[in-house]
């Protein structure tokens, strides 16, 4: 997915803004399994999928639980280091080999100084990012893990076909053999 549709899936700029942002972004490529943000670290920059797949989990205990996965368009980042400059509580793992655009913190901070329209695009980009939080939470608190299920091959097929089944079951907040079951369900 090209930057353009990823920032205009945002919140759409005038050209003149747009490119003093695509201005601060770098393109990276990364390897299937490399761990992308860590868990206790401040982290300066934020990352747009161009291709690929990701998770973010937190260790607990001695189980990893996987609470989010993103894909083609989607944002990898530490909201805690975003928001706060604080540490994040999280990593993220690259699950495919992926190509990203990467956006430094710093200059996205300068430049919601010196362009009004890119600090309500990142107003925006924050709002979005905080309703993502929020559907995630709810889910989790108020529907079955069966309805987790349906919900994820009814938003995003795609992801059940991209990844191990033990992450799809640890982001259920369910065993293996649970999501076996589920499965054949539903099926």
């Amino acid at each position: 997915m090209n930057i353009d549709l990823i920032l205009d899936k945002i919140h759409v700029l005038p050209e003149v803004s747009k490119s003093a942002l695509k201005a601060c972004v770098t393109e990276i490529n990364y390897p299937k399994g490399h761990i992308l943000l860590r868990a206790e670290k401040i982290e300066t920059s934020i990352y747009f999928i161009k291709k690929g797949i990701a998770r973010a989990y937190a260790n607990r205990d001695t189980n990893e639980v996987t609470f989010w996965f993103g894909k083609e368009g989607d944002t990898l980042l530490s909201m805690n280091s975003y928001v706060a400059n604080k540490k994040g509580y999280e990593d993220v793992e690259l699950l495919e080999d992926c190509e990203l655009y990467q956006l430094k913190t710093e200059q996205l901070q300068s430049l919601f100084d010196s362009d009004i329209t890119i600090a309500n695009w990142g107003r925006k980009f924050a709002e979005k990012e905080l309703l993502k939080t929020e559907e995630r939470l709810i889910s989790r608190q108020f529907r079955t893990a069966t309805e987790r299920y349906a919900e994820l091959l009814q938003n995003n097929p795609d992801l059940l076909l991209r990844i191990q089944l033990g992450h799809i079951a640890s982001y259920l907040g369910i065993t293996q053999v649970s999501l076996s079951r589920i499965r054949s369900e539903i099926k």
